[in-house]
């Protein structure tokens, strides 16, 4: 039988967010671990705010909310406030009631630049990883670095002659989009600079791909379940990967005594794996032997172990997928590099609570 258009709305009507929330429903495996990390946290907030004053948006709001952006591919900021006033399951996941108002945009965006301007996102990376030990989830032995680049929120067109006094005139056709010809010109990094985005750097990923302003995004990886323990922003330069890599190894306090890394072939160089191993890591990089000699021989490719960490290495590029897709990195947000990596670093907890969720939701071996 049809059934009637019409109903009566009901006069009273008593519900909380929680009840509306499916039980099985991911975000309530992962609210469950963001909630325990926060709370580890909690001293640290405490030392960000004075104790008088006008109360101003929970640091933990700020975090959950900028975890809701990348977990949904949220576009904007104003657009989780607008969509916090009529969507139950981010109110919950934010423990708001039905009825409370939304963040001011505003208000929100200011206040979470407070966070960005400290060192809240690697700690809240490094609590997450805790938790994932604690959960017997983590490798402390084998280990993968990688990189990747991301675009910076700046044209080529802001890509100018350091010299250059003047910004180029007006667009005689009209509009804000001014003209810019600049082919021909030899440009570099030595040469010229960003006007948008002076920190980012002009790149490219390989042979016949276009230069874009960039940075390089950095993660340490283990191995046995491929949660990221680490993660940095860098310029894009050519040596940005294997600095990078050298800095979250040394600093790595999870990995055993001995441990292996697996990495790529633009690893393979005499001074990175000399790097490994004076930090008594064994460097299971890919050999490059593209018209050169390989830094790693046969006292490390003749065993088991470098074959294995050789097939493992590229689950990293899950995350960066991830990273990029879902968590709308591809390009990022904001600008200059300490920005970029609070968000950054972020998405990367995103993919990370993810993958313990379901990680625990598969049989134990």
């Amino acid at each position: 039988m049809r059934g009637r258009t019409e109903r009566q709305a009901e006069m009273l009507f008593g519900v909380t967010a929680d009840e509306l929330v499916p039980e099985n429903h991911p975000l309530r495996r992962i609210r469950a671990i963001v909630d325990h990390v926060l709370v580890a946290m909690n001293d640290q907030f405490a030392a960000l705010y004075k104790d008088n004053g006008r109360p101003s948006v929970p640091p933990e709001h700020l975090l959950k909310a900028s975890l809701l952006i990348g977990l949904y591919s949220i576009r904007s900021e104003r657009q989780l406030c607008e969509q916090l006033r009529y969507n139950v399951l981010y109110k919950w996941f934010l423990d708001l009631n039905i009825r409370d108002e939304p963040f001011d945009p505003t208000t929100f965006s200011k206040n979470r630049a407070r966070l960005m301007n400290t060192d809240v996102a690697s700690e809240f990376l490094a609590q997450v990883v805790l938790e994932a030990m604690r959960r017997k989830l983590l490798s402390y032995e084998h280990f993968t670095v990688d990189g990747t680049l991301i675009e910076a929120w700046a044209s080529t067109k802001s890509f100018r002659p350091r010299d250059e006094s003047e910004p180029p005139g007006d667009n005689p056709g009209g509009g804000k989009n001014v003209a810019v010809d600049f082919h021909g010109e030899r440009r570099s990094n030595e040469t010229h600079i960003s006007r948008t985005d002076p920190e980012a750097r002009l790149a490219r990923k390989g042979r016949g791909q276009p230069a874009k302003l960039s940075y390089t995004g950095h993660v340490l990886m283990e191995n046995r379940s491929g949660l990221m323990v680490d993660a940095m922003l860098t310029q894009a330069t050519g040596t940005a990967e294997r600095e990078a890599a050298v800095v979250m190894l040394k600093r790595c306090p999870y990995r055993r005594k001995r441990a292996t890394l697996g990495a790529d072939k633009g690893y393979d160089t005499r001074q990175f794996v000399s790097d490994c191993r004076e930090a008594q890591v064994s460097p299971h990089v890919a050999q490059n032997t593209s018209g050169r000699r390989s830094a790693i021989d046969g006292r490390t490719t003749r065993h088991a172990g470098y074959r294995i960490s050789q097939r493992l290495r590229k689950r990293v590029e899950e995350g960066f997928g991830w990273v990029k897709t879902v968590g709308a990195t591809r390009k990022l947000r904001y600008i200059g590099r300490q920005k970029n990596e609070f968000w950054f670093k972020l998405t990367i907890i995103g993919y990370n609570l993810v993958r313990m969720a379901n990680l625990e939701l598969q049989p134990a071996r």
